[in-house]
C-alpha cells in the first residue's frame, strides 16, 4: 500500500513542483443527507437500541475517531458535521438504523422525480426504448428506409431513423442509461439510507450484469431497482434466486437459450423465451434458438465460481454441466405476442399444469428442461424434475460453508481492508451459516470484531472512483444540479459504472484503482470540484466554513482540513501540501489541468477577477487530491 500511494508523490511533484515523495514513504495508507435524531427504545422506527457494543476503545480510538470509521466504511463519505451527530445518538444506534434502511428521503425524492424512466418495468422499457439496429429494422418492415440506405447516405439514414422514432414515440436507449447513471449518483450523495446504497453498490459488483452486452442492457436499471437494492440487506439466498431469475442475469450469462437437446426427430414446437424487440427480430431470433438449441453452461459456471462456492470451493467441471441441465428452461416471459409460442394457446392455470412456471418476467418453460437424471455435489435430483429442482440447487449453493466463507471474505475485503484477517473470516462465515445467510447479521459480526476497529484496518482501504467523487461532493456539502458530469468525472478516473464487462465485477483492491494517470485524474478532479469547474455541481466553500474566510494559507488548510477529513492527524497531510500552496504558478498548473480534462461548459466556475476565492478552491481541491483523502 505504501508503494501504491508513494505514486501520489510523483503526482504532486509534477503539479506542485516540490519533491514530496520522501513525505509519503512514511504514511501507510490503509448536506442534506444526514438526520441527527438520537434513537431511543421508543423510536419511531420501532428500532432498539442494541444490546452489543463496538469494542473501538480497546484499540485506542475515541468515539469520535470511532464514529468516522463507521462513517467512512458505511456511507459514501461523512458531511459536515456528522462525526458529531453520530457520536451524539451513539454508535451503536446509527448503525441500527442504517441496517433497518428505512429513514425516508424526503429531500432526495424530488431530484429523482424529474427521471420519468426510472419507475418503468421491463416491459414497458422494451416497448419505450428499443435498441438502435431493433429500430432500423422495425424501420425497415415499415416501409420508412431500405436496408441498404446506411451505405449511401449515412446523414438522411440517421435523419429517417430519428424522424420515425418520433412518429412511433421511440427513444433512445442512451436516455435511459442517462437516467439510470445521474439516480446512482444521487442515491449516494443525498440518501439517508447510506448503509443500503453501499451495500446496493457492493452486490450490483458481486452479482455483475453489464451494459456492454446488449441483450441485457435495458433491464438492468429494473435489476438493481426491484432484485438488488431491495434486498441488499436481507438474506444472500433471496439476492441468488432473485438475480438467476432476472432478465438482466438471464440474458447476460445466456441461460434464457439453455434447453435440453431436443430428441431425434422431434419439432422444436412452442418455443417461448425470445428477448423482446420488434416481431422481426424476435422471429429471427427464435429461428436461431431452435437452430442452436442445447446446453449452455455460462450461469452455471458463474453462479458457482463467482457468486457462491469461489473457484477453490470444492466443485468440478461434472458438477457445472450437471448444475446447468438443472437449471435448463429458465428463461424470460416474453415481451410481446411474436415470442409467445405456446403461451399465447394456453391459459395461465393450463400452463402449469404442464409444469410451466410464470412469475413476473421470468419463465420455466418445462418444453425446454432437462428432465433426466442429475447429480450435483453429490445431491441427486431424481428424474423428471422440473422448476422446484433449480429451486433446490440454488438452496444448496446458498447454504454451502464455502458460499458462507466466500461471501464473508469478500464483505471483509470490502469493509475492512484488501487483505483481511482469517479470525475475523471465520467468525463471519460461522454467522452466515448460523444464521441463514442474514447479511444483516453476518455485518452485526464484522462490526463488532475488534479487528474491524483494529489499527491495521482503519484508515487501510483505497476509494474507488466513485467513492472519491460522491464523498468529495458530500464533504463540501455540495448540491448537484446535474448528475451526468460527475458520472463522466468517474468514469474518466477509471471506474465506468454499469459498463464493467467481466462477470467479476470492478476488483475491490487499491493496487487496481491506483497508478501515475489514475492519481493525476483524481487530483485533477478535486481541482476542477472546489474551483467550480463542474458543470452543474455548486459549492459554496464560505458558506462550509460558517461564512469565515482564513486569513491565510495555513489558516485554510487547517479549517477546510478539519472539516474534509474530520478526525484525521492533519499535521503530516498539511506539511507535504504546503509546498504547493506556495508555488507561484499553481494556478496556471490548475488551468492546464483543468483543460487536460476536456471539459464542457464550465457553469458555476470562479469568476476570473475573484482571486482570494480562485486560491482557497485550489487548497480545497488540493486537499480532495491529496493522499489522505484517498483513504477510507
Amino acid at each position: 500500500m505504501k508503494t501504491i500511494f508513494n505514486i501520489l508523490g510523483i503526482v504532486l511533484v509534477l503539479l506542485g513542483g516540490h519533491l514530496l515523495l520522501s513525505s509519503f514513504m512514511a504514511g501507510v495508507l490503509p448536506m442534506h443527507v444526514f438526520d441527527g435524531a438520537r434513537l431511543s427504545l421508543s423510536a419511531l422506527d420501532g428500532t432498539r437500541i442494541p444490546s452489543y457494543r463496538f469494542p473501538f476503545r480497546q484499540a485506542g480510538l475515541t468515539e469520535r475517531q470511532a464514529a468516522a470509521h463507521l462513517l467512512s466504511r458505511f456511507t459514501y463519505g461523512a458531511t459536515p458535521g456528522q462525526v458529531d451527530a453520530v457520536v451524539k445518538m451513539g454508535l451503536e444506534s446509527w448503525w441500527a438504523q442504517q441496517l433497518a434502511a428505512e429513514l425516508p428521503d424526503d429531500s432526495l425524492a424530488p431530484c429523482l422525480s424529474r427521471y420519468d424512466a426510472l419507475q418503468l418495468t421491463n416491459q414497458q422499457v422494451a416497448a419505450l426504448y428499443p435498441r438502435t439496429g431493433q429500430v432500423a429494422r422495425m424501420a425497415i418492415k415499415d416501409g420508412v428506409i431500405d436496408k441498404d440506405s446506411v451505405k449511401t447516405d449515412r446523414a438522411a439514414y440517421r435523419e429517417a431513423i430519428r424522424n420515425y422514432m418520433q412518429e412511433k414515440g421511440l427513444k433512445p436507449e442512451q436516455e435511459l442509461f442517462r437516467q439510470f447513471f445521474c439516480q446512482k449518483v444521487l442515491r449516494a450523495a443525498y440518501s439517508r439510507n447510506q448503509l443500503q446504497e453501499v451495500m446496493t453498490d457492493f452486490w450490483f459488483n458481486h452479482f455483475n450484469v453489464s451494459i456492454t452486452k446488449n441483450d441485457c442492457a435495458e433491464f438492468i436499471p429494473a435489476y438493481e431497482r426491484d432484485v438488488i437494492r431491495p434486498n441488499a440487506l436481507s438474506h444472500f439466498s433471496d439476492l441468488l434466486l432473485k438475480t438467476a431469475k432476472s432478465p438482466a442475469m438471464l440474458y447476460y450469462l445466456d441461460n434464457f437459450s439453455s434447453s435440453a437437446p431436443l430428441p431425434a426427430g422431434q419439432r422444436a414446437d412452442g418455443e417461448v423465451g425470445a428477448p423482446a424487440g420488434g416481431d422481426s427480430t424476435v422471429m429471427a431470433q427464435i429461428q436461431q434458438f431452435r437452430k442452436n438449441r442445447g446446453l449452455n453452461e455460462n450461469y452455471a459456471r458463474e453462479v458457482m465460481e463467482l457468486h457462491t462456492l469461489g473457484v477453490d470451493g470444492g466443485y468440478t467441471q461434472q458438477d457445472v454441466t450437471q448444475a446447468a441441465r438443472v437449471l435448463t428452461g429458465w428463461t424470460v416471459y416474453p415481451m410481446n405476442d411474436a415470442g409467445k409460442g405456446i403461451i399465447n394457446r394456453f391459459s395461465e392455470d393450463q400452463l402449469a399444469s404442464r409444469g410451466f412456471v410464470h412469475e413476473g418476467d421470468f419463465l420455466f418453460n418445462a418444453n425446454r428442461h432437462d428432465k433426466g437424471e442429475k447429480i450435483v455435489l453429490g445431491h441427486t435430483f431424481p428424474a423428471g424434475g422440473g422448476y422446484d429442482e433449480g429451486v433446490t440447487l440454488l438452496e444448496i449453493l446458498a447454504h454451502h460453508p464455502s458460499t458462507a466463507r466466500f461471501i464473508a471474505r469478500k464483505l471483509a475485503v470490502r469493509f475492512v481492508s484488501d487483505d483481511p484477517p482469517t479470525a475475523l473470516i471465520d467468525k463471519m462465515a460461522k454467522t452466515f451459516l448460523e444464521k441463514d445467510g442474514d447479511i444483516r447479521q453476518v455485518l452485526i459480526t464484522m462490526v463488532t470484531a475488534p479487528e474491524f476497529w483494529s489499527p491495521a484496518a482503519v484508515r487501510e482501504k483505497t476509494k474507488s472512483p466513485f467513492e472519491l467523487a460522491i464523498g468529495a461532493v458530500r464533504s463540501l456539502h455540495g448540491v448537484i444540479e446535474q448528475p451526468y458530469p460527475l458520472y463522466n468525472w468517474v468514469s474518466r478516473m477509471g471506474e465506468k459504472k454499469y459498463y464493467y464487462q467481466a462477470p467479476t465485477g470492478f476488483p475491490d483492491k487499491g493496487s487496481y484503482w491506483i497508478n501515475t494517470g489514475s492519481l493525476l485524474n483524481r487530483m485533477n478532479f478535486g481541482l476542477a470540484l472546489a474551483t467550480g469547474r463542474i458543470p452543474g455541481v455548486r459549492i459554496d466553500l464560505v458558506a462550509l466554513n460558517n461564512g469565515h474566510e482564513p486569513e491565510d494559507a495555513q489558516s485554510a488548510l487547517l479549517a477546510y482540513g478539519r472539516i474534509i477529513l474530520p478526525e484525521r492527524n492533519l499535521d503530516a497531510t498539511i506539511k507535504r501540501l504546503t509546498p504547493m500552496l506556495n508555488d507561484p504558478g499553481l494556478s496556471e498548473k490548475v488551468d492546464v489541468a483543468s483543460a487536460r480534462t476536456g471539459q464542457e461548459g464550465m457553469e458555476g466556475m470562479v469568476a476570473a477577477n475573484d482571486q482570494k476565492a480562485a486560491q482557497l478552491g485550489q487548497l480545497v481541491g488540493i486537499i480532495i487530491g491529496s493522499p489522505e483523502f484517498q483513504r477510507r
